[in-house]
């Protein structure tokens, strides 16, 4: 046991020399979110701005605030070339200009990405304590992290004494790390914002979609928090999700997430990163019930389908009159990203007993604008293709197109449309030749 904590000596630094050996030219992955390391990522951000490091190139997925503030810096963009696998509010006005590049991707199938389509020389995360047998955590995001970390040339940790210890396959030993940094600062939080009237009631049709002894898996956004308002007389839930939210910790305290009727994974918590509190965060740490996988095996569509009753919930902008729904493209420019979100959809559905469910408000802009379109605009990308769409949800009612003809489809999704916006769609749709 003495010689882990030798050995974690022996590599214990400061950030400015755990990244004085970087080349120019070099490719570094971070942590995702939460798992962003602030101390390693302002030092590289340092030598950049210093003219010592030029020409690296960053893959982030949904970069937070850390990034933000050192790595993201205008300041930089002739020296650091950004990569976003998803796009957020911290680099969503560089993808739109051309100062960050959007690179299109499955959730699930990043890990191959880094394994077999390119070079990390870097990857840098925030890790949990070492304890006693020589093992970090990755805490809370496990994602493609994990992946990173042995597929690089050099890996740096980042320990934070605040980042939850986590089970499952979230393990990095000391002795495949080549640098250790401390810094403890609490990590990101996010606060759930209070959902809206529109949300409430989406969440009160798709709580009652939902069985007792179901799986679930929550997106992100407001429609999550309101859901777990109306399952709290639910029984025997199980979680296998891409995202841990707080909202779960309510579930789990509450009783009702048990994970006893899991097919997989029974009586476990199963995710691949985390986003919330300060308590969502303590609630984690140690706790055994919690276990994170790498998201090439939680995003899986074929492990998400071996879950019975399996009953994923996301979010959508857009839906058009065939079904195609676009969830990351708005005003002709990239806003989002595809995320986890298709390999739930496909889980769930070929789940025995899943459903895949799609949710969002019928209208925008203070109802002056239809989220149920005729045609998406030219540019548009889709999400979901129309062959994948199951269930699509807004506060005027449920629908499934399963197995409809485009005749019954189309009618389907105007009855879930604003009715202002009903009679137009229903002359677009015979303009469509699809009544």
């Amino acid at each position: 046991m003495e010689g882990y904590f030798a050995e974690y000596r022996k590599k214990l630094t400061t950030p400015e020399k755990a990244v004085e050996d970087i080349q120019d030219g070099s490719t570094i992955v971070p942590g995702m979110v939460s798992a962003e390391p602030p101390a390693l990522l302002a030092a590289i951000a340092n030598r950049a701005r210093q003219g010592d490091l030029k020409n690296i190139s960053v893959y982030f997925l949904h970069p937070a605030e850390h990034a933000a503030m050192t790595i993201l810096a205008p300041d930089l963009c002739d020296c650091v070339q950004i990569y976003s696998w998803f796009v957020g509010l911290a680099d969503r006005a560089r993808v739109r200009v051309g100062l960050n590049y959007f690179v299109p991707n499955y959730f699930h199938q990043i890990p191959r990405l880094l394994s077999d389509f390119m070079q990390v020389d870097v990857a840098m995360m925030c890790v949990s304590p070492m304890d006693k047998a020589g093992y970090f955590s990755f805490g809370t995001a496990n994602d493609y992290t994990s992946t990173a970390a042995r597929h690089c040339k050099k890996l740096l940790v980042e320990v934070n004494e605040y980042m939850p210890r986590i089970f499952g396959d979230s393990l990095l030993h000391i002795y495949e790390v080549d640098a250790v940094v401390e810094n403890h600062t609490p990590i990101m939080e996010t606060v759930p914002q209070e959902p809206t009237a529109e949300d409430e009631v989406i969440g009160k049709y798709i709580a009652e979609m939902i069985p007792d002894g179901a799986t679930i898996q929550l997106g992100a956004g407001n429609v999550p928090n309101a859901i777990s308002r109306y399952l709290l007389n639910h029984k025997d839930l199980g979680i296998h999700t891409e995202l841990f939210c707080p909202s779960m910790v309510d579930l789990i305290e509450a009783g009702v997430v048990t994970g006893r009727r899991k097919t997989i994974h029974p009586r476990k918590n199963v995710f691949t990163f985390a986003r919330g509190t300060k308590m969502m965060y303590e609630f984690m740490d140690n706790n055994p019930t919690m276990e994170s996988y790498p998201v090439s095996y939680v995003n899986d569509p074929t492990v998400i389908a071996k879950n019975e009753n399996m009953i994923s919930i996301n979010s959508i902008l857009e839906v058009d009159l065939l079904g195609q729904c676009n969830a990351e493209f708005l005003g002709g420019y990239q806003f989002s990203g595809t995320g986890g979100q298709l390999d739930f959809v496909r889980g769930a559905f070929n789940s025995k007993g899943g459903k895949s469910i799609l949710a969002f408000h019928s209208t925008a802009k203070n109802g002056e604008l239809s989220r149920v379109v005729p045609r998406f605009e030219a540019g548009t990308v889709v999400t979901t293709p129309r062959m994948d769409t199951q269930y699509i949800v807004t506060e005027q009612g449920v629908v499934n197109l399963k197995g409809k003809s485009t005749r019954d489809r189309a009618l389907d999704i105007i009855s879930i449309a604003h009715p202002k916006f009903r009679d137009e769609l229903l002359r677009e749709a015979e303009d469509m030749y699809l009544l």
